[in-house]
This record gives structure tokens, C-alpha cells and sequence, in this order.
């Protein structure tokens, strides 16, 4: 087995042949598919395209503490504590949505942001695609939760919420995805 990163094609070896809306709301839209897959086969594809940009934050302060959200999910009939995050709208800076979305969760305004990843975060059914931010030089403020949000708000070591990502305490992929991207970017940071 080779130890050398395989060469691949950037074409689509799908082939669509029909494409039909099948639901849409004003967060989603499905539709279903009908394709010639890369072996050759047809078949059905189902596809669902978000309406928004996933956004997520990691607010860090200067003693290496993060905050996390928490929250019961209504998808997966759990209770979930996450970095702050939300939707961007498609056509916005993520950035902006981000700087949004830190201060409605946790009130917080940062001096210093970071875009430290842009991720797909289930993409063998979702065209959803995310966006990461470290923000640093916090100010507290006010938070300004939406009408759907009931939220808890707890303030931690970054270390600790990375322990909850690696012990499956935390299961949203993008916070997952933003502790670890975080604490390895804040390592890399220290002086050796």
C-alpha cells in the first residue's frame, strides 16, 4: 500500500439525470434525484440543501477558559452542550454572523476573531457547509436569545470541553470539529 497521497479527479462522476423538489421550509429544501452513480448504476439520491451558512465560535479568554451552550435538541431527543453557533445567511460574510451569533448566546463582543476551518458537516446527505471562528479579547455584554433558544450558558477550560469532545460528551460535529481545531492552534501559539 502506498504511502503517497492518491491522485484524483476533480469531475463529478455522478451523473444527474432528473432532479424534483420534493419539501421546503425556510431553514431546508429536499430534493430527490435520479442518477448514474461512479460504477455505472442508477439509482436515487437524495439531497438536502440548507438555506443558511452553519456558524460556530469558540470564545476564548485570556486564562484559557471557553464557553459552551446548552440546550435540548429537538433532532435528536437529547440534550446537547455546544460551542455558540447558529445559521449565516448565504449571502453575508460568515463573519459577520458569527460576530452575531457570539453576542445573541453569550453576550460576549471579541476584539480579535480567527476563521480557523470551513467544514461540511454531514456530507453524504447535506450540502450544508460551516465555518469555524476562534474570538479572542471578549467583552461581556448582554445576550439576546432567539425566540426558539433556551439556553445555558457554562464557562470552562478549553481543555475541559475538549476532554467532553474526546470522552463523547459533546457530539455536535462542529464543535467537535472547533475544540480540537482550537486547541491545537492555540498550542502551536506558545512559545517553545
Amino acid at each position: 500500500m502506498s504511502t503517497e497521497k492518491p491522485h484524483h479527479s476533480s469531475e463529478n462522476p455522478w451523473k444527474t439525470l432528473e432532479s424534483k423538489p420534493i419539501y421546503s421550509n425556510p431553514w431546508i429544501s429536499v430534493r430527490e434525484e435520479q442518477v448514474i452513480n461512479p460504477g455505472g448504476g442508477r439509482g436515487i439520491y437524495g439531497v438536502v440543501s440548507m438555506k443558511n451558512k452553519a456558524i460556530g465560535i469558540i470564545p476564548i479568554d485570556e486564562e484559557g477558559n471557553t464557553w459552551l451552550v446548552g440546550q435540548y435538541r429537538y433532532t435528536v431527543n437529547e440534550y446537547s452542550w455546544e460551542i455558540p453557533m447558529g445559521g449565516g445567511p448565504i449571502g453575508i460574510d460568515p463573519l459577520e454572523s458569527a460576530k452575531r451569533e457570539l453576542k445573541e448566546e453569550t453576550g460576549f463582543t471579541a476584539a480579535e476573531w480567527t476563521n480557523i476551518g470551513r467544514i461540511h458537516t454531514s456530507n453524504s446527505v447535506t450540502d450544508e457547509e460551516g465555518f469555524i471562528f476562534l474570538a479572542e479579547d471578549l467583552t461581556a455584554g448582554e445576550t439576546e436569545f432567539e425566540e426558539t433558544e433556551d439556553l445555558k450558558i457554562w464557562k470552562l477550560p478549553l481543555h475541559e470541553a475538549v476532554r467532553m469532545a474526546m470522552d463523547s460528551e459533546i457530539t455536535d460535529a462542529i464543535s467537535i470539529a472547533g475544540l480540537l481545531k482550537a486547541e491545537k492552534i492555540l498550542l502551536t501559539r506558545r512559545p517553545k
